[in-house]
């Protein structure tokens, strides 16, 4: 294992004539957790995407699990080399109970998955939601605590959370920060994609990267979301460009 859980090298990404990945370079070690932000539009949720494999880009450089090549793997390859995205917008998957889901990835990833997924449901209070169908009739809260679930049973070697405090209240969002917190350990790295640093308040983070028109323009320490919260992003902005026309600055 090397001591970097994701490596991101000359990044870049096209989804048809729209060139939204302009290099990105990003590295997060084993054991850190990190945090992405970024104005709408910057290219951040696109990053999960081509992370991930999302059907529609075509992704060029090199994104590395692990030490493992990503680009070219289909979905499931990148998510048994150890990728784990949770997702802006969580799916209902009306008809599939949790508890039936929860055994899939046990058939598939091995027994273990059971006792994390006992563990992490007592942490997480969601022993009482196992019977129910994935996600449907669930608060925001309740979908983002789910995933957290799904995280804490997979043990992932790279998570990756697209917004997770997004339509959240401050409750829910202490609840959430609470388990990546939880989950943080010397064999996994998380990447917390966030365009607002209130969840940074409960979530201890070991690096801030600031994304503008597809790139990395700045990194540092937990200061640094706490000067975006008083500056925001329009210097950065009117430094580097905006990469997208406004009609695409959603889900970026």
């Amino acid at each position: 294992m090397t001591n970097m859980a994701l490596e991101v090298e000359g990044l870049q990404a096209r989804l048809g004539d729209l060139h939204i990945l302009r290099g990105v370079d990003l590295e997060v070690p084993f054991g850190e957790v990190h945090a992405l932000m970024g104005p709408n539009g910057s290219g951040k949720s696109t990053l999960c995407h081509v992370l991930m494999g999302k059907p529609g880009y075509e992704a060029t450089g090199s994104a590395r699990v692990n030490g493992s090549e990503l680009l070219g793997l289909s979905v499931d390859e990148r998510a048994r080399a150890g990728l784990f995205e949770g997702f802006q917008y969580p799916v209902e998957v009306p008809g599939v109970a949790l508890s039936d889901l929860l055994e899939e990835m046990a058939a598939v990833n091995g027994p273990e998955v059971t006792a994390r997924a006992a563990a992490t449901a007592a942490v997480l209070d969601m022993e009482r939601f196992m019977d129910r169908p994935v996600n449907a009739g669930l608060s925001g809260g309740e979908k983002k605590r789910s995933e957290m679930l799904q995280l804490g049973a997979l043990d992932p070697r790279v998570a990756v959370l697209d917004e997770i405090d997004s339509g959240l209240d401050i409750d829910a969002v202490r609840e959430v920060a609470k388990a990546v917190q939880a989950m943080r350990g010397p064999s996994v790295g998380v990447l917390v994609i966030t365009h607002y640093s209130r969840i940074l308040r409960y979530l201890t983070v070991d690096r801030v990267h600031v994304m503008v028109a597809g790139r990395i323009v700045d990194s540092g320490g937990a200061e640094l979301a706490e000067s975006l919260e008083t500056s925001g992003y329009d210097a950065l902005v009117t430094e580097h460009g905006s990469s997208v026309s406004s009609s695409f600055l959603d889900g970026l």
